[in-house]
């Protein structure tokens, strides 16, 4: 769905469309450039995350970015009517679904279609920066968003790079999906070898900023199933597979493990990888134990490349 950004000028209302990412500042390169001093030369980007996602991030500036007068730290979904305020100026952002035709039956034919969800399988990834709230505490609110943007935009890059889609920014949290047609295998794989990536960018950008004195690390959780595809204006996934990914993330602290994937994804995984680590664990809202795998990060390169290779041999015997 498009978005646009609308402000007024000094002669009439003007509308700017959101692309992938429409950046904001002072500096004359800014796809919106703003004459003020309150402005920061690169202050802000418009990102589009997913199909009709739109998140506010702010670069670290000095004087920060409002979205309805609060100013934001972490990457802000918009909403339709939402008030962005970038210095003196203020945009009203606009995503409304096109007006239907007057016709009664075309009408209902359009809201089926559009309203309408799709079950599919899923994988799903979660991935989680632990103890944000003891680190966002310690270090001043500028640094900290403009790290946590920096890990943002790095972490969505290596999803998409991967063939994943993310579904949505929670918090510190990432919430990203590969939905399957028929190779979930592929997707398992794609997912393990986004956490890892992610990983690598928690590590990278901690490093570049003295502040975190290294304590960023993660937690991920994966698993596949079937989710609801598409739910509401957020197009977003829904579902006990989603569920269960969440509750995966969580249980890598009280089972001291970097990442937690349920049996649905290990089984793709070369057994002499988890043989005799399996455990079945109870996760807040389901009636029966879920079986599960803790992994570290150490492993995956290993796991990756084994799992690569193993595919290319079936392959060619194909």
């Amino acid at each position: 769905m498009p978005a646009y950004l609308r402000y007024k000028s000094e002669t009439q209302e003007e509308e700017v469309p959101c692309k992938a990412v429409l950046t904001i500042g002072r500096d004359r390169n800014s796809d919106i450039v703003i004459n003020d001093l309150m402005v920061s030369r690169n202050h802000a980007v418009v990102r589009q995350v997913g199909r009709s996602d739109y998140y506010l991030i702010d670069s670290g500036s000095s004087n920060g970015s409002f979205v309805n007068k609060k100013r934001i730290a972490m990457p802000t979904l918009l909403k339709n009517g939402d008030l962005v305020t970038i210095g003196k100026v203020s945009f009203v952002f606009n995503q409304s679904a096109k007006e239907e035709p007057e016709s009664d039956t075309l009408s209902m034919q359009k809201t089926i279609v559009r309203d309408g969800t799709t079950i599919k399988t899923t994988t799903i990834l979660v991935a989680d920066i632990r103890d944000f709230t003891t680190l966002s505490e310690e270090i001043d609110i500028r640094v900290i968003t403009q790290l946590m943007n920096n890990w943002f935009a790095q972490v969505a890059d290596a999803i998409v790079t991967h063939g994943g889609e993310v579904d949505k920014f929670i918090g510190d949290c990432v919430f990203a999906r590969w939905d399957t047609a028929d190779d979930e295998e592929l997707t398992v794989l794609n997912a393990i070898k986004a956490a890892s990536a992610i990983n690598q960018i928690t590590g990278k950008v901690s490093s570049e900023f003295r502040e975190t004195k290294g304590k960023m690390i993660i937690g991920v959780g994966i698993n596949t199933g079937s989710a609801s595809v598409g739910v509401g204006q957020e197009n977003t996934a829904m579902g006990d597979a989603v569920n269960v990914a969440f509750r995966l993330e969580s249980a890598t602290k009280k089972l001291g493990t970097d990442l937690v994937l349920s049996s649905s994804c290990y089984q793709y995984i070369p057994e002499k990888f988890w043989e005799g680590s399996e455990k079945a664990i109870r996760l807040k809202g389901k009636k029966e134990p879920v079986k599960i795998v803790g992994l570290n990060f150490s492993q995956l390169k290993k796991i990756i490349t084994r799992m690569e290779k193993d595919r290319a041999k079936n392959r060619k015997a194909s």
